[in-house]
């Protein structure tokens, strides 16, 4: 039996709330504020992983920061609480701890924590870019886009999966825009794309702009809020939300029936899982982050496999060739917490045409 375990955060309070049903009834910055003061720990045990070579458990080790708190507090402190949590792991016989949500952007995206602990660290990275890669493949072909000849749109593209995102797809696709804050880093991203492909890309900090013309777009922002809203959107657009928090508003969802909004990252996890924790997905489904830790631990590759935010086309393909050895795979399309089927993507699809046919029409 091998074993791992993964660190989570709540969200919000509202994550809090779903752990401890009490503070469902105290105001939620009393409940963030005094939950910040616990010290990380152990909040579930993870049984049944089991592919047709190995079996594994792990543990989710919780650290109990926000989103906000976590974005807003030195980033020092927080990587002691993710320490403290690693070391919880230790003590609990853990062989590998994995990095979930915001633990891993923070500071130096693990390799601090890795160098305090002694067992090898991961974030998951790599085969969330690799499960969201394939989603956005597939999602593409089902709504008619031929990915060669769509625009496609990076947002987040200088962040560690934003950017193995874009150099993957550049070679896919004759027309894309990165979209990013800082230019420098952008530049320097345009160029090796250039060099390695032969693409030349468009770079823009003017998210907006390159939202309206994109037929595909891949968003893995580190924002706190999101940065995607129903009028940004172009009609028959494909949108793949890889960050967590999410990107795209919910009000994307409840008002353009003209676009297919997908989570990028979601997983089914081999044999009979239990996770003994509601993060809000259906039985026997994680993230992709918390699969490559599972992953690893079912190949017994105990290292730090994904640090940092230097991630390697070679790393994706390898986990991902590890996923399918193990049997993870893609739990289908889901949006805002639900299952897509194919009746709402033709509904989308048929919506998008109409919208289509209003200019070619008022002429």
């Amino acid at each position: 039996m091998q074993n791992f375990a993964f660190m989570i955060h709540p969200m919000d309070a509202g994550d809090v709330a779903r752990k401890f049903k009490f503070a469902r009834y105290v105001p939620q910055q009393a409940i963030e504020r005094a939950f910040a003061l616990l010290p990380s720990m152990k909040v579930a045990h993870i049984t049944g992983i089991r592919s047709a070579y190995e079996e594994a458990e792990g543990w989710f080790i919780a650290c109990p920061l926000t989103t906000r708190l976590i974005m807003s507090m030195s980033p020092g402190y927080v990587t002691k609480k993710i320490i403290q949590g690693g070391r919880a792991a230790e003590k609990l016989g853990a062989k590998i701890f994995g990095l979930g949500a915001f633990t891993k952007v923070i500071g130096d995206a693990g390799i601090t924590v890795a160098k305090n602990l002694n067992i090898p660290v991961t974030t998951g990275n790599s085969y969330t870019v690799a499960t969201a890669v394939e989603a956005t493949r597939e999602a593409a072909r089902v709504m008619g886009h031929d990915l060669k000849k769509s625009s496609v749109v990076i947002m987040g593209a200088t962040g560690a999966i934003g950017r193995v995102c874009a150099m993957i797809l550049a070679g896919e696709t004759q027309n894309m825009t990165l979209v990013a804050r800082n230019k420098r880093k952008l530049e320097d991203l345009a160029a090796k794309i250039l060099y390695d492909t032969g693409l030349a890309v468009k770079i823009t900090s003017d998210s907006k702009k390159a939202l309206r013309g994109g037929d595909i777009v891949v968003t893995v922002t580190s924002a706190v809020d999101t940065v995607i809203e129903p009028g940004d959107i172009k009609a028959g657009a494909v949108i793949c939300d890889v960050a967590r928090p999410r990107d795209v508003s919910k009000r994307v969802a409840e008002v353009r029936k003209d676009v297919l909004v997908i989570e990028g990252g979601v997983v089914e996890v081999p044999g009979d899982v239990k996770f003994n924790l509601n993060f809000g997905f259906p039985p026997g489904t994680a993230y992709a982050c918390m699969a490559e830790t599972m992953i690893l631990a079912l190949e017994k590759r105990y290292e730090s496999f994904t640090l940092g935010r230097d991630l390697t086309i070679d790393q994706v393909e390898e986990i991902s060739g590890l996923a399918k050895k193990h049997g993870f795979k893609l739990a289908g399309f889901r949006s805002f917490g639900k299952a897509v089927t194919v009746k709402e993507i033709e509904g989308i699809k048929q919506c998008a045409r109409d919208l289509q046919l209003i200019p070619a029409l008022a002429k």
